[in-house]
């Protein structure tokens, strides 16, 4: 039997590659002869870095730089073997977890930071860069990152205008002479896992900003300048980013990136999985696993579980889905690719001790699964 195990992480419990592992050992109970395939997963979110690392057998690097309230933080990405691919997520270095929760507000926060990133792995003289713009603490449109990689934003006084979202509405000349000269050599896939517009109801600032700390009135006042700055954009270098899709993602860095040469944005698992050759392990598997934290009709979304889902179903082959919990809309994945779904907690228990039980939790689904495929087998 030859398995695929393609999983997305668990979050606050386990990496995908853990989650992985887990699964294969609770299967290897009950089928030691089997050839099993571990492909770790992700969509675009926290996680990718390391999902395509341990995939891809790529470097971790680190890199100091400014995190969202202008405080320095140590950010890690992935570097392929050749060196010519870097893997980077919006989140190391501008993500949601370096706020506080008392301190998150989307009108000050920046993604300075992640350009940064860029620079480092531009340094290093890589031609492709997969960035993942997930779990975003800012809603400044990019901007941050634009500044780091040396576009400058300037008020009608012609001067810098300063960190956050609330700043684009000052903006009254963008300069793009300093813009770094590599990136026309680079090529930038984004993944994104969200299609929204960059401005209105469906919106970064309407759909994402509260979760980031936006009040009400936050909310209008960030969409009002994320609107202005599309309107400076769109005069002054004759680009439409405002109803791109993917625009809204990230706080509006889905738009800010579109001032970038080179740059596409797509939806995180297809780069994942492009990154990671599933392809051609699922055309010769007998059976595929996915899996992730928590599904629900939200996964039909382009999640990991789908998107391994969908492929699987090019070559007709069986998937079986592996979830930390499920919410009552779950079903829906029925529609997309999946054959079963098991969730794993074996009792009823706070949710801090089934974090840490996540690990026994899968071995033990997984290795029940197993049992029953093998009482299919043998009847």
């Amino acid at each position: 039997m030859n398995i695929v195990i393609a999983p997305d992480s668990f979050k606050e419990s386990l990496t995908a590659l853990e989650v992985a592992l887990a699964i294969k050992t609770g299967f290897e109970r009950i089928f030691p002869q089997a050839e099993y395939h571990l492909a770790p997963m992700a969509d675009g979110g926290e996680g990718s870095v390391q999902s395509l690392v341990d995939a891809t057998q790529s470097y971790l690097q680190k890199t100091a730089v400014i995190a969202p309230l202008a405080n320095q933080v140590e950010a890690t990405w992935g570097l392929s073997g050749d060196k010519q691919t870097a893997f980077i997520e919006m989140a190391a270095a501008s993500g949601l977890h370096l706020v506080p929760p008392e301190q998150r507000n989307p009108l000050i926060t920046t993604s300075y930071g992640t350009g940064e990133l860029i620079k480092a792995a531009l340094s290093l003289g890589v031609k492709k860069i997969i960035l993942g713009i997930g779990g975003s603490a800012t809603n400044d449109a990019g901007v941050g990152m634009l500044q780091a990689l040396g576009i400058r934003f300037l008020n009608v006084e012609q001067k810098e205008i300063g960190f956050g979202g609330e700043q684009l509405a000052s903006l009254a000349y963008i300069d793009m002479t300093g813009l770094d000269p590599r990136l026309a050599q680079v090529e930038i896939e984004v993944a994104c896992d969200v299609n929204n517009p960059l401005c209105g109801e469906q919106g970064a600032s309407a759909i994402f900003g509260p979760q980031k700390g936006a009040t009400p009135e936050m909310v209008k006042k960030l969409d009002s300048a994320l609107a202005h700055f599309a309107q400076v954009v769109e005069n002054q270098l004759g680009k439409n980013i405002a109803h791109h899709a993917g625009a809204g993602a990230a706080g509006g860095m889905g738009a800010g990136l579109l001032l970038l040469p080179n740059v596409t944005l797509k939806s995180g698992v297809q780069i994942i999985i492009e990154a990671t050759a599933l392809k051609e392990k699922i055309q010769q598997a007998d059976l595929v696993i996915t899996g992730e934290g928590r599904m629900d009709s939200q996964s039909v979304a382009e999640k990991t579980p789908i998107g391994v889902a969908k492929l699987a179903k090019q070559f007709n082959k069986p998937v079986i889905a592996i979830v930390g919990s499920l919410r009552e809309d779950y079903p829906i994945v029925y529609q997309h690719g999946i054959d079963a779904v098991f969730p794993i907690i074996r009792q009823l228990t706070s949710l801090e001790i089934l974090l840490q039980q996540g690990h026994d939790n899968l071995i033990s689904t997984a290795e029940n699964i197993a049992r029953t495929i093998r009482l299919g087998l043998a009847y």
